[in-house]
């Protein structure tokens, strides 16, 4: 694993993305309904053609560089942020990364039971190891990650749709848009050219599947939108941008007004537009998603950093809830970016209950499969390194 004393000198081999993530899970209680959507709704012609055949095979249109995203804002590192790795965490990282790797499959994927060869857990785990200082052949875990990537190349249709039919998952788009992310990643470091081809691809298709309202669903057809998807996409975007792949100025505004649209009264976040209450994981999502379009300041974001901080003590209290990993890998992130005394509350608190929790085999538990929850975990505790492109300030 890297320390922070060689971050100085390695982040800019690495890469310099702004921070991004994407949504794994569904969050609402129609997620069961991705399986058999029904037709797109008609909409108004967007800026650029509709995909609407996408998943069948269909070549994506070329993309050129540039695009809409406002310029990632860059801070310093917090000083003392070494010293919160504490030596213990330090131990704890090293465990959960020597047993994820042992868990990579045969054909470079990762996850088991019904989530074996799950798209979107391979690309944690090949961003957990980037967490840990490799990059794609190079470092410690650099073979892994390059074996993660051919699996996500391979699993690439001709239209740049990312998806395993046969997988489990929460809807095609999570998978999708978290392998895109985990390759614009990868292609930042490496510009590797098969690497650009397939993501150019990847990106076209969700620009071209974004409703009209400005979000994302589970399949990728232009019907309509929930946060959660929403999330995973605009991550991708940024991620890709950072990378010099074109995203429409149009997509970009689209999409903010879609999240801070979904923004409750209370400061936290709801499913859909049509309505509902707010919860800690979307919540946490959302506050991420608007720091990725370069959203810093203003009212929907201190209002949401407000709502995280009511669960600080569920926190102390070690108290469980439904997404738990999910929330709390977002939540890191809006406070990580958010910095001063709520990431010093925040981070310790977060990671002395986390290496508590993992297992004596070094993986942490999760209902999905251990190898989500191992990754997901090993991002959170890595955070203060810097050293993965998607979390540098």
């Amino acid at each position: 694993m890297i320390t922070l004393k060689w971050r100085k000198l390695l982040a800019p081999a690495l890469g310099s993305s702004a921070i991004l993530a994407g949504a794994f899970l569904a969050h609402g209680q129609d997620a069961g309904k991705a399986a058999n959507p029904a037709p797109p709704a008609k909409a108004a012609a967007p800026a650029n053609p509709p995909a609407k055949d996408a998943a069948q095979g269909k070549a994506a249109a070329p993309v050129k560089e540039g695009g809409g995203f406002v310029e990632a804002r860059q801070g310093e590192v917090p000083e003392g942020a070494a010293e919160q790795i504490t030596p213990e965490t330090e131990k704890s990282i090293e465990t959960g990364l020597a047993w994820l790797a042992k868990q990579q499959n045969a054909d470079g994927s990762f996850g088991s039971g019904s989530y074996r060869g799950n798209l979107a857990v391979t690309s944690l785990a090949g961003l957990a190891f980037m967490g840990a200082g490799s990059s794609p052949g190079r470092g410690q875990y650099g073979s892994h990650i390059d074996k993660a990537l051919v699996y996500v190349i391979d699993n690439t249709t001709p239209s740049g749709f990312i998806t395993i039919p046969s997988t489990g998952t929460h809807g095609p788009m999570y998978s999708h848009g978290f392998g895109a992310l985990f390759l614009a990643e990868a292609y930042g470091m490496t510009r590797r050219p098969e690497l650009r081809e397939k993501l150019q691809k990847a990106i076209r298709l969700i620009v071209d599947t974004q409703n009209n309202e400005g979000g994302w669903r589970y399949q990728p057809v232009r019907r309509d939108a929930d946060l959660s998807v929403t999330i995973c996409q605009i991550n991708a975007l940024r991620a890709a941008r950072n990378a010099g792949i074109f995203v429409p100025k149009e997509t970009v505004e689209a999409c903010i007004k879609y999240v801070k649209q979904s923004q409750n009264t209370d400061g936290g976040f709801r499913y859909m537009l049509q309505g509902g209450v707010s919860a800690f994981p979307r919540s946490a999502a959302g506050i991420v998603a608007l720091y990725s379009a370069a959203e810093y300041d203003g009212k929907e974001i201190d209002q949401g950093i407000a709502y995280l901080k009511q669960y600080m003590p569920e926190i102390k209290f070690g108290q469980r809830y439904s997404h738990y990993f999910y929330g709390h890998y977002y939540a890191a992130q809006a406070m990580w970016i958010r910095g001063g005394e709520d990431w010093n509350t925040w981070y310790p608190a977060i990671r002395d209950e986390l290496v508590q929790r993992q297992g004596t085999q070094g993986y942490w538990q999760d209902s999905i499969c251990n190898e989500y929850g191992t990754a997901m975990a090993l991002i959170i505790l890595q955070m203060p390194n810097n050293v993965l492109p998607i979390f540098q300030r």
